[in-house]
């Protein structure tokens, strides 16, 4: 599930509307709720963080995008899902030291997270990491851990 895209929001106050709205697709569609991903890019990777970190035992593995969290050790939600975290290194719309920080609290739990900065890119980074084969290889690889 990906997040819609709507300029200039604040996911915190959808999460409560974004989880029903898993929950009615999850009962009205024959999905396998222990291969359900999460991903967004800027403004949706937020989301992304944000909606993981609220209902951690939804999701088999998150892929957040330039993206951040106000409180970064709330991270530490997280700590047993596979995280695949894509920035910038150029990014001057969110600083690539938000992902940094995010990684850093997720890796000193132990977590099963990856980091992948693209040294030229800027904001876009999405482009290259949806590009990318072995994210959906890595993705298809993930299955919700029993919680």
């Amino acid at each position: 599930m990906g997040f819609p895209s709507l300029p200039n929001c604040n996911w915190d106050m959808l999460l409560d509307d974004l989880y029903e709205l898993l929950k009615e697709i999850k009962s009205g569609y024959d999905i396998d709720e222990d291969r359900v991903y999460l991903t967004g890019l800027s403004m949706g990777g937020h989301g992304t963080w944000a909606f993981a970190v609220q209902h951690p035992d939804e999701f088999a593995a998150i892929v957040p995008i330039c993206g951040w969290l106000i409180d970064v050790n709330d991270a530490r939600r997280l700590a047993d899902m596979p995280v695949w975290v894509f920035h910038g290194a150029k990014d001057t719309v969110v600083s690539v030291h938000c992902s940094e920080a995010l990684v850093d609290v997720l890796r000193r739990c132990g977590a099963d997270v990856r980091f992948t900065v693209y040294p030229e890119a800027e904001h876009d980074s999405w482009t290259a990491a949806y590009s990318d084969p072995s994210l959906y290889e890595w993705l298809l690889s993930q299955k919700r851990k029993s919680r």
